[in-house]
């Protein structure tokens, strides 16, 4: 039950920063959490662990959180600075590519003791990077896009702009999420792993998923109140 208590841990102390991020900086604090959990997710996704009798990559959670950060930006700041949000993720990823790879040309000393460390995650990069890249860009602009479809059906139909934040958060990031599970697991395992091992992880992967989204809900009503109430300061 170790992996299992960690991950819930993780859920509530990701979600947690988030938030804390978002009072304490406003939007900024939110941009900084997309660059954070964008370039750290790319590390732990090297890592496979068991919980809840599944194998799954640990970058699940500190991945998730970036949807939360786009859908609370998209509810409280507007279209354009959730779509600003993934693109300083874009960014974020191009330069860990770039920088990591850069840092193997570089002969090590021979008192040296990391490197081969480094370039055992390193080396790893270019694969990962390019697999989250292709997921993060098309599933977080999908998810944006269709967070706004969602709000402007629900207020068409109901005449109210603050109702169903419930469906329009779950309704665009559940679906967002599994077109990014997909693109990102083929092209990131496809070869390394058997194909049974692959669906294994996508599965396991959209599962955490779509429990991260159910839980990050209330997290996006508590920083509409915060908004609301003018707790933010931009």
């Amino acid at each position: 039950m170790k992996n299992e208590l960690l991950l819930i841990l993780s859920v509530v102390l990701v979600y947690s920063v988030v938030i804390i991020s978002y009072r304490l900086f406003g939007k900024d604090g939110l941009y900084a959490m997309s660059v954070f959990a964008t370039v750290f997710a790319n590390i732990e996704v090297l890592i496979l662990v068991k919980g809840f009798g599944m194998e799954m990559t640990l970058g699940n959670v500190m991945f998730a959180s970036t949807y939360l950060v786009t859908d609370i930006l998209s509810e409280n700041e507007g279209k354009q600075s959730a779509a600003r949000a993934v693109w300083l993720g874009v960014f974020a990823s191009v330069a860990m590519l770039l920088f990591s790879q850069y840092a193997l040309l570089y002969s090590p000393a021979s008192s040296d003791w990391a490197m081969p460390h480094i370039s055992a995650i390193f080396s790893s990069t270019p694969r990962l990077l390019l697999a989250s890249f292709l997921g993060y860009v098309i599933s977080q602009r999908f998810d944006v896009w269709l967070y706004h479809k969602w709000w402007d059906y629900t207020t068409k139909k109901t005449g109210d702009s603050k109702g169903y934040l419930w469906l329009r958060n779950n309704g665009s990031t559940l679906v967002s999420q599994l077109v990014n599970t997909v693109i990102f697991t083929t092209v990131a395992f496809y070869g390394w792993y058997d194909t049974p091992s692959m669906i294994n992880i996508m599965i396991s992967s959209y599962v955490i998923y779509i429990a991260t989204s159910l839980l990050d809900t209330p997290v996006v009503y508590i920083a509409r109140y915060m908004k609301d109430k003018g707790y933010i300061k931009n």
